[in-house]
Order: C-alpha cells, then structure tokens, then sequence
C-alpha cells in the first residue's frame, strides 16, 4: 500500500461510476476512506459501490449518490445526503469530466459549452458545496481537482478540453487561497494521455489503434502512457496528511512529456 492512511474521512469522486474516477473510488476505499461515488448512472453506481464495499470488507462505508455536476441544486443535494449518511467529506476528488475533439473552426457552440460546464464550470460547482460543508462544520479537509497537462499547454482539436482544464488550474488557486484558513487545502493533479477505457476508445478510432497507441507512447521519454494506479497514487498524495503544507499546486503526472516538447 502507498500513501497516506485515510481511515475516519469521508471522501466524495465525481465521475466514479467507471473509468479513472472509480480506480480513485477504489483506491481511497483501500486506503481507509469512507467513499461517496457520485455521478449520474445510479444504477450502475450502486453495483460498484457494492462491489468496492465487499472487496474492503466494509460495504457500508461506501455508498452511490445520484449528482450531475451541470446542476448546482443537484451536487447541493447529493453533498447533503453523503454527509448525512457518511460524515462530511474531508476529501473531494472533482474527477468528472468530457471532452471534444474538433479543430477549432470546426467546433460548435453546443460542444463548448457542454465541455465548459462539465470540466469547469462543474469543478466549481462541487468544490463550493463541498467547502460551504466543511466550512460550517469546521472540517479539515482536501480537494483534488483532475485537470491536466492540456491545462498548461494547447492542443487544437481540443480547444474547449484545455481551456476548461486551464480554468481547473484557476479555480484550483483560487480555492486555495479563499479557503486555507479554513484548514481546507486545494490542488490539481496534471496527467498525461492515462491507459483508461476513454483513451482505448480514441486508439479504437484509428485504422490500426496498436500503432496509433505506440506512436503517442513514442512521444513520452517513459516510452508509455500512464497507467490509472500512477495517477491515483498523486490523488492519495494529495488528499492525505503527507501533502499538509500542499496548496494551490498542479502535480503533474505525465511521464516526462513537458520537459521534452513544450
């Protein structure tokens, strides 16, 4: 095991239900972590929830909520009842997220907007309900927003994508700096291109997705894409007591790709 012992916090993922948000799930369970897997697929979430509760030994500490991160009474609602059920989340991992890819004069209203209000706009949402709990409760507490490396540099098909992920990186200080004396850390973990089912889907798109998958390992100094574990350890990192005096920072976790080509 790695990281920090987690035993006695609450923590809320966004975006749990599948993909990298319930590798973070998982991990935090195993950590110690009572754990509030959000997202919009309830049924879904419910079946992983139990399944993550068994394998700890602990099913009543993890539990799924209904939450769709475009609605603000929603995320209020589903931070109310995880508190309620849970204790008030101490951790809060604003993992949900979209994306688009289009070049830029081909993108659409409709698809920016949608990527804005998931990827950003939904990041602020979470991370203020979240801090108006802790606040009044007097918790202690730590937000892990997932941006990435396309938050520090461009890509042209994906102009909505890192604009949204540059925003993250801005909420991100900014809720460091509003919050911190209320005891309540804020940072941003950076990955790179993540062996996950989204990415394997891009790959899928290629007429031959193995050498499309080799060519953007190639491009990496590791030589590979990240796998989820390495993304989750920088999360337990984060969220635990190890990254105290952590605040408004971007960890990135990118296999050496920004010291090479930007």
């Amino acid at each position: 095991m790695y990281g920090s012992d987690l035993s006695g916090k609450t923590a809320l993922v966004t975006g749990a239900f599948g993909g990298l948000g319930l590798h973070f799930a998982r991990v935090l369970a195993t950590h110690g972590a009572r754990v509030a897997l959000a997202g919009r697929r309830i049924d879904l979430g419910r079946t992983v929830a139990a399944d993550i509760g068994a394998a700890v030994g602990r099913p009543g500490d993890i539990r799924a909520y209904a939450l769709d991160v475009t609605d603000a009474a929603s995320v209020a609602d589903a931070v109310a009842r995880m508190s309620a059920d849970l204790g008030v989340p101490a951790i809060v991992v604003n993992n949900a997220g979209t994306i688009s890819r289009a070049p830029s004069l081909e993108l659409g209203e409709d698809a920016w907007t949608g990527v804005l209000d998931v990827n950003l706009s939904g990041v602020f949402r979470v991370a203020q309900a979240s801090a108006r709990e802790m606040v009044r409760t007097q918790t202690r507490g730590s937000i892990v927003n997932i941006a990435s490396i396309l938050g520090l540099v461009g890509d042209g098909i994906l102009a909505a994508y890192c604009a949204a992920k540059g925003g993250v990186l801005g909420i991100t200080r900014a809720t460091a700096v509003q919050y911190g004396r209320d005891g309540i850390r804020c940072n941003a973990v950076c990955p790179g291109d993540i062996d996950t089912p989204l990415v394997q889907a891009y790959f899928d798109t290629a007429a031959d997705p193995a050498a499309l998958r080799a060519e953007i390992s190639a491009e990496y100094p590791l030589e590979r894409i990240a796998a989820p574990r390495e993304v989750a350890r920088a999360v337990v990192f984060l969220a635990g007591e190890d990254a105290s005096f952590m605040s408004g920072q971007p960890l990135v976790v990118d296999g050496g790709l920004l010291a090479t080509c930007y």
